[in-house]
């Protein structure tokens, strides 16, 4: 292999690299405690929302470098409506789709208004971290739904059933990894075979076949993992969905390229005959959407809804998506690189928290990374350019 290509591929997995060594780090400076099946249980389930956050930021993102600041404040006002409406014996599954929707509406004033995304959403942040402290009257309101709890990932019953009945070692959730192995292996398989079928170029057998046995391999031990401990928390269902979903939508349909032409450039996007400004709603929409189903999935997991809640949450979202490999100029990032990043992002925080490091340092500590990784991809478009 020559010098360029190695180049290439150590650029391309730059970021699986780097959350390797990390883990490996934290797994001796911890001494094995952050690979114990609860601590990855954990990490699953309290970054739940930066997954959630980063796959909508991702999409704001792609259409030149734009963010969400309020996604935080949101969260807090969404959580609210959400705690107070099940207080007061409103049916949970009516109260989701409050919440999903109450989230899903600053678009319109930055495509149709044209108000800079920027500027429209710090309004968002100050203007909804108000409302959050209106809904719940300054005070904490406790989340009683059992229903909720366990669906979204907060109650005591917030696991995925062993319907095989595992023996200290939770079965269905093995199926479960090995069922998406076989997926994997296959449409890896369907997609080079219709690839070469086509007259497309495929990826080196050897690099590709490597590729599917780490990631079968990791697949595999971090299910083994999750059956030793309870099995699949409900919260690592939803992260799956939107994983699933908007990784589709990225990839394949016509909006997902739609998003990356704005992002490469709106001018020339909008003069072939694109609505831009419907581009544009749609990624705000959607980052709305799934804020909402942040603030589900964070108000199940604290039992509670209260007006602080989500502070600093837009920075893990927009940390995950730069050091997952998302431009800073927009047009360039996927699901996948996102995901990464915030299992980086989360790896790093929990490491940091067995360890015992001060708060204050491990803000240091995610700063650097997050400027570490802007500074990656500055350098690149200047070598591209």
């Amino acid at each position: 292999m020559s010098s360029a290509k190695v180049t290439e591929a150590l650029k391309k997995y730059a970021m699986v690299i780097a959350l390797i060594a990390v883990m490996i780090f934290f797994q001796f400076s911890t001494g094995g405690k952050i690979l114990l099946p609860q601590n990855i249980n954990n990490l699953l389930s309290q970054n739940a929302y930066v997954f959630v956050l980063g796959t909508g930021m991702l999409l704001c993102i792609l259409t030149g470098g734009n963010i969400d600041l309020s996604v935080g404040s949101v969260i807090a006002f969404v959580g609210g409506i959400g705690a107070v409406m099940m207080s007061k014996g409103i049916n949970c599954w009516i109260t989701v789709v409050v919440m999903l929707l109450a989230g899903a509406f600053q678009g319109f004033w930055i495509a149709f208004v044209k108000v800079p995304p920027f500027i429209a959403t710090l309004a968002g942040m100050y203007a909804f971290r108000g409302l959050a402290n209106v809904v719940l009257q300054g005070y904490a309101v406790a989340v009683n739904d059992v229903t909720f709890l366990n669906v979204f990932g907060g109650g005591a019953d917030c696991y995925v059933p062993d319907f095989l009945g595992g023996s200290g070692l939770n079965m269905t959730c093995m199926l479960a990894g090995v069922l998406i192995v076989l997926i994997y292996v296959g449409m890896t398989l369907k997609n080079r075979i219709e690839s070469k079928t086509k007259g497309y170029e495929n990826a080196p057998l050897f690099g590709e076949l490597a590729k599917l046995i780490i990631i079968s391999a990791v697949v595999l031990w971090v299910t083994y993992k999750l059956a030793s401990h309870k099995g699949i928390p409900s919260a690592l269902i939803w992260i799956g969905a939107v994983i699933l979903i908007y990784a589709y939508i990225t990839k394949k349909t016509t909006m997902g390229r739609y998003l990356y032409a704005v992002g490469g450039n709106e001018k020339a996007t909008a003069l072939s005959g694109i609505n831009t400004k419907n581009v544009f709603f749609f990624a705000y929409v959607n980052m709305g959407l799934l804020t909402g189903l942040a603030a589900i999935l964070t108000i199940a997991r604290a039992a509670s809804a209260q007006p602080t809640y989500g502070q600093g949450y837009e920075m893990d979202a927009i940390a995950a998506c730069f050091i997952g490999g998302a431009s800073a100029y927009g047009g360039i990032g996927n699901v996948t690189g996102t995901i990464i990043g915030a299992l980086l992002m989360g790896v790093i925080n929990q490491g940091m928290s067995i360890m015992g490091m001060e708060a204050n340092y491990q803000k240091v500590v995610k700063g650097v990374v997050l400027l570490v990784a802007i500074i990656f991809d500055v350098l690149s478009n200047k070598k591209k350019k």
